[in-house]
Formats: C-alpha cells, structure tokens, sequence
C-alpha cells in the first residue's frame, strides 16, 4: 500500500470516528480540578517582580463582594495549591453556615518553570511546573459573604485557617475597613487616588 492511499484511508476512518482530521496536540492547558488558566498564549513567563502601585491605586484593597475578607501585609507569590489549600479550609469551615459563599479575588496565571537540582546552567529555562500568582501589599485574597448573615467571630475563625496556609502574614477586614496603600491605611487614600487620576486626565 502507497503512502497516499494509508492517509486517505486514516482520514476516512477518523472522519467515520468523528475525530477532525486537522487534530493537534493542544498547548498548555489544565484540568477543571485545577487552579489556572485553561490556556496562555505562552507556555513559560519571566519571573518577574511583585508591582507596587506607585500612582495611588488602592484598587482591590477593600471588601466589594462580601461582607468579611482576608488582606495581605507584604507583597509575595503564591501558587495555586496553596490559594487551593486555603479556599478548601474555608469552605470546610463555612458548611455549617447554609447560604454561605467564598470569592476568590486572586487568580493564578503565571507560569513557573523549575530546572533540576545540580543541572548545569543553560539549555533552556526548564519545564512547567506550576502556577502562581503576584500578589502586591493590601491586596484582598478571599472574601465571605452570602444571602446569610455571618457572625464576626465565625468568619475570623475561618479566615485564620485559611491564612495559616498561605506563605504571607494576613490582617481580618470588614467593609467598613478604609483602603491600604503600602503601609498607609485611611479613608482619604480613594480621594487621593481619584485627585491623581483627574490631575493626570
């Protein structure tokens, strides 16, 4: 049999299979269980630095979808298994709370490649290995909330087990709790922003 005639009899019978003969193995992409983009334009990313809003930004340093929430003290990077660990312990806590919700304000998108241990330098950057995320100072990682109302003593509770599984120190706000910029935490710091935003336009 000619080569010609092998491939027209494969894509007959993958078209009688109901497979597209114009398959190709996918990029990078994840599974539903896990924590990530489903795919990138990219498959590996620069290490990068934790950004620090040097405009005034105070954007997503304040409650804005429940009622109780979970702000970093310092810039890190955290990986998708530990923003994991930390939703399933808050979830775990909160089952007992009908109507209860959990809102993730972060999402990991960066891909972080790891070479072997006493692999000489070069030849490449090495393979994929997991996903992280930036998180810069006074950023909100995990809000609680819902159509319920929940008691302030349930909710630090369970904001405490999930900052004992996240790698940065953590501080319990509410929504009355102003907007942190860096180390500053005032109600005047949106005003300041909005006077820097209006000075730039």
């Amino acid at each position: 049999m000619s080569l010609g005639a092998f491939l027209s009899s494969a894509r007959a019978s993958l078209g009688a299979l109901g497979v597209p003969s114009s398959w190709r193995a996918p990029g990078q992409v994840r599974f539903s269980s896990n924590l990530g983009p489903r795919r990138t334009r990219y498959r590996k990313s620069q290490k990068g630095r934790v950004s620090f809003p040097i405009g005034g930004s105070v954007k997503g340093t304040t409650v804005t979808q429940g009622v109780y929430g979970l702000r970093t003290l310092e810039p890190c990077r955290i990986t998708a298994t530990q923003l994991t660990a930390a939703e399933t312990a808050l979830k775990r806590k909160l089952k007992v709370v009908r109507g209860s919700q959990v809102f993730m304000r972060v999402f990991p998108d960066v891909p972080v490649c790891v070479k072997g241990n006493e692999t000489r330098m070069g030849k490449g950057k090495g393979s994929f290995e997991y996903w992280a995320c930036r998180v810069p100072m006074g950023r909100v990682l995990f809000e609680i909330g819902g159509h319920v109302e929940i008691r302030p003593e349930v909710a630090k509770d369970a904001l405490r087990l999930a900052a004992a599984k996240l790698p940065t120190r953590t501080e319990f706000i509410t929504t009355s709790t102003p907007p942190r910029l860096g180390r500053e935490v005032s109600h005047d710091l949106s005003q300041l922003a909005s006077q820097l935003r209006d000075v730039r336009s």
